[in-house]
């Protein structure tokens, strides 16, 4: 049985521990060896956490069976003052892909954000990254494209992906 909580741990090391082992899978065909470095210290970093969740307000919530983290997300409320709820991150460790556990996190941050009267949900996802597919299965659609610069010559090129609640 998964279990969805809070993240706890100022440190982040759950969190930080999948993100690791997941980028290189994930996006390894996608981005070169340094944008993935530079990529990493600047979203996964301990300060970088710390920073989004005690001043941007974005919540960690972490799926686990037993006392095994499998796989967390990142999200917000309210993303650019509207009543859409932002999902920032979603990771699951690659052995636990395929179980029902990314369906589960967005299910609960859709409850949590239909508490808020929030509209829709949306996130950013890289135009090359193949959990399009998964996103369009739980019922998001393709709203715009965007490319976002993100320092050192590096840009993210996106789908922002948007699902009414």
């Amino acid at each position: 049985m998964i279990a969805i909580q809070n993240n706890t741990d100022e440190n982040f090391t759950s969190i930080r521990a999948i993100a690791k082992e997941v980028w290189p899978i994930a996006y390894g065909a996608i981005l070169s060896k340094e944008q993935l470095d530079y990529m990493m210290e600047m979203m996964y970093s301990i300060s970088s956490l710390q920073l989004k969740a005690n001043t941007k307000k974005h919540r960690f919530i972490l799926a686990k069976e037993d006392e095994t983290i499998l796989g967390f997300a990142s999200y917000e409320f309210n993303h650019s003052k509207k009543p859409k709820t932002k999902i920032h991150n979603i990771y699951i460790l690659p052995n636990q892909q395929g179980k029902g556990i990314g369906k589960e996190l967005i299910d609960f941050i859709a409850n949590e954000a239909k508490q808020r009267h929030q509209k829709a949900l949306i996130l950013n996802v890289n135009k090359k990254n193949i959990a399009i597919r998964f996103y369009e299965r739980i019922g998001f659609d393709i709203s715009f494209e965007e490319v976002i610069d993100i320092g050192n010559g590096y840009v993210m090129d996106d789908y922002v992906m948007e699902k009414s609640i």
